[in-house]
């Protein structure tokens, strides 16, 4: 791929209001949640946040986010350091600010990209279920058609 078409493809990655942020939106508003969205007064600054659910949703892009095991992240070949340094950067920021969440009382649930690949509705019905529980951390994950939930730390796929 030439540079000039690598940085057109890059200029139009959003921050915010991407597809899988959006699916995610849909699903919870369709299960009655109601939300708010990039609280900026919240430590990682969580895409969907449930005040009266005590809940922070961050929903992450499996590259973007470096997602390990998962089919969807691969580390460039073209400058592989720039990408292992920025890449591993914005896991450590996301783990930081998870704990920082936590810390605070609130309930994290990050749904992963593949996840939503695999089974959107799927997805969505297990954070819906998730919120209305009450339990501390959720994450999803996907594979193969597959969508897979536990708390954080105990990966399944």
């Amino acid at each position: 791929m030439s540079a000039e078409k690598r940085s057109a493809l890059m200029s139009r990655i959003r921050g915010k209001d991407t597809r899988p942020e959006l699916l995610v939106r849909r699903s919870l508003w369709r299960a009655g949640f109601r939300y708010r969205l990039q609280a900026r007064e919240l430590p990682g600054k969580p895409d969907l946040v449930l005040p009266k659910w005590k809940a922070a949703v961050f929903v992450h892009g499996c590259f973007w986010h470096r997602h390990n095991g998962c089919a969807y992240f691969r580390l460039p070949r073209t400058r592989p350091q720039f990408w292992d340094t920025k890449l591993r950067r914005n896991s450590d920021r996301d783990a930081g600010a998870i704990s920082r969440l936590m810390e605070e009382g609130w309930r994290v649930a990050v749904v992963w990209e593949c996840a939503l690949r695999a089974n959107a509705d799927k997805a969505g019905e297990i954070l819906a279920a998730w919120i209305s529980a009450g339990q501390d951390t959720i994450e999803i994950t996907g594979s193969r058609q597959m969508v897979h939930h536990h708390p954080f730390g105990d990966r399944v796929d």
